[in-house]
């Protein structure tokens, strides 16, 4: 299966912790589990027109949840820090945050 650069970016993850990266041209993305730093890499490059110096993966289990007597699991994501280069523009996206 051929992923696109839309497929790859899940979405932002946007916490206290992320906005304080921001300052240092890092940005944080859920990603697709299967993909891998190059193609991350070349994803956010393409999609939002910068230039990315490394990308940083963890990858997280789903927490078990329990609704009365049902358990159940969230599903596992990878997450990506992306960090620009020093003169790159910033990703306007997260800009009026």
């Amino acid at each position: 299966m051929k992923l696109t650069s839309y497929d790859i970016i899940r979405r932002p993850v946007i916490t206290e912790k992320s906005m304080a990266f921001m300052g240092d041209k890092k940005y944080t993305f859920i990603v697709d589990k299967h993909a891998n730093k190059s193609q991350i890499k070349r994803a956010i490059e393409e999609v939002f027109g910068v230039e990315v110096e490394e990308v940083k993966t963890a990858n997280y289990l789903g927490k078990e949840k329990r609704v009365g007597v049902h358990f159940g699991k969230r599903p596992n994501y990878k997450k990506a820090v992306v960090k620009l280069t020093e003169k790159s523009k910033g990703i306007e996206f997260f800009e009026g945050m």
